[in-house]
């Protein structure tokens, strides 16, 4: 069952080769053996799991209409409000936090008969690229134990990997669905913003995050994407209408431009040789390739550690111990209260972007810093209009590097920051982007090839990636049982 796509589990359900019910059991017996050896979860609702695997079973006794997603186990990220079950945050300061609503996107995948699969771990309030900054303990690569699964979703990205379920939700705003699907050998995708409501997302950055799917096919991707997307009047950057997706074989042919990354940074040789051999494929296949420099791609990691802290820095100030969440025990006066609820409740590299962020929004260095990388991004945007005006797709390696190893990098984040380096762009001008696994390096560790499209041109690009997918026919199976 494990090795199923998420629309045949679907399809077996409805066909009634399966009951959800055995279908539940058997992904919750697999997860809480892995949840041992990787720590997946957060939070393993059990109980509510086997009570909605009920409810579908219940629908097709009575002859029911079903939902697209009948019966298949979803893991949602820890920054995604669930009613009743406990959201963290992967962060000490919601520990015990236990909502009263759910979140957009959770009660699409309810109205169409998804079970929510338990909440996965995550980099505290999705602030990292390794999964290393969860209070509830780091996340282990299923590729190998001791390397990192990629972050912020790092915990969906695993559990997809390992088998745990067929498909998650992730959050991205700069590229914390792209990177760990990359480290993870998984499929993971990002929509234009404003695609997929926020609403009910604890907010990072809100001019960037972005809720997106995650699977080990695109097909499964595409099936998410079409549950969860649309207008949402409770989230005011929320795009108008709906997109539904099909996936599809097309003799269309386009043009594609691949980016000098070396130019960039230092990209693992396996991956270029297999860009070459792709290069030449879609070439003889009649599509137009062409190499493009963005030179100024240089620049985004340092734009987006100016942006992203600074939003940052406002929207956690919310969290002070007032109205919920952490709170301190012993204090001796207000102020005192404030800076030790936060201190405590909050983790180094939570801090780290505090205080990058409310440095950048004082009065001093507001023009020297936030609006000049204001103004950096708006040329961005720009640049990038211009290109997708003369081509269809930008290709480039999702990573500079494969997953590395636990505690590498943790006391250098200027080094795991760039690693975010080819990701970032399409969160700073809103376009879809998506990873796909293009095969692995000299160490067995797989590698993503992430591909950009102009803005809301979601469906040519899940169709695009679908082409690429066969082509490659990534086989990689993780190494845990």
């Amino acid at each position: 069952m494990k090795n199923l796509k998420a629309i045949e589990i679907r399809d077996k359900i409805i066909n009634g080769e399966y009951k959800t019910i055995e279908v539940v059991e058997y992904f919750l017996k697999r997860a809480k053996k892995i949840n041992e050896k990787l720590n997946i979860f957060i939070t393993l609702n059990e109980e509510e799991i086997i009570e909605q695997a009920k409810r579908v079973d219940r629908k097709i006794e009575k002859n029911e209409k079903l939902g697209k997603l009948a019966g298949i186990p979803i893991g949602i990220k820890d920054n995604i409000i669930t009613k009743d079950i406990r959201t963290t945050c992967g962060s000490k300061m919601l520990e015990n936090y236990i909502p009263p609503y759910n979140a957009t996107v959770i009660n699409r995948i309810k109205e169409e008969d998804g079970i929510i699969f338990g909440k996965t771990n995550m980099d505290e309030f999705a602030m990292g690229s390794s999964n290393e900054h969860s209070y509830f303990g780091f996340v282990k690569n299923p590729h190998d134990m001791e390397r990192v699964p990629g972050g912020s979703s790092g915990g969906s990205a695993a559990g997809v990997s390992a088998k745990v379920f067929p498909i998650a939700l992730g959050s991205d705003t700069g590229g914390s669905i792209r990177q760990p699907a990359a480290f993870c050998g998984i499929t993971g995708f990002k929509p234009t913003y404003g695609r997929v409501s926020r609403f009910g997302l604890i907010a990072f950055a809100s001019s960037m995050d972005q809720i997106g799917p995650m699977g080990r096919n695109v097909e499964d991707i595409a099936l998410l994407y079409n549950t969860i997307n649309g207008h949402d009047k409770r989230d005011s950057t929320s795009l108008e209408g709906r997109e539904y997706v099909t996936i599809k074989e097309t003799k269309e042919k386009y043009k594609i431009a691949f980016l000098n990354s070396s130019k960039i940074a230092t990209v693992n040789e396996e991956y270029l040789k297999r860009e070459e051999e792709l290069k030449k494929f879609l070439e003889k296949e009649g599509h137009n390739i062409i190499d493009v420099e963005i030179p100024e791609l240089e620049y985004v990691v340092a734009i987006y550690y100016i942006l992203a802290p600074s939003e940052a820095s406002s929207n956690l100030s919310r969290f002070d111990g007032v109205r919920y969440g952490y709170r301190t025990e012993k204090y001796s006066s207000m102020e005192e209260f404030y800076k030790k609820t936060r201190g405590e409740g909050f983790g180094e590299e939570v801090k780290r972007r505090i205080m990058i962020g409310t440095f950048c929004l004082s009065a001093g260095y507001y023009d020297a810093y936030y609006n000049k990388a204001l103004k950096i991004r708006h040329f961005l945007k720009k640049k990038f209009s211009e290109l997708f005006k003369g081509v269809d797709f930008l290709i480039n390696p999702t990573t500079p590097t494969t997953a590395y190893k636990i505690g590498e990098k943790i006391s250098n984040p200027l080094d795991m920051y760039l690693s975010d380096i080819f990701t970032i762009t399409a969160n700073l001008i809103g376009s879809p982007a998506i990873s796909i696994p293009i095969g692995f390096d000299e160490k067995n560790l797989p590698m993503g090839m992430h591909i950009l499209a102009d803005e809301k041109k979601d469906a040519m690009l899940l169709n695009f990636a679908d082409i690429l997918e066969k082509i490659v026919d990534f086989k990689g199976e993780p190494k845990i049982e």
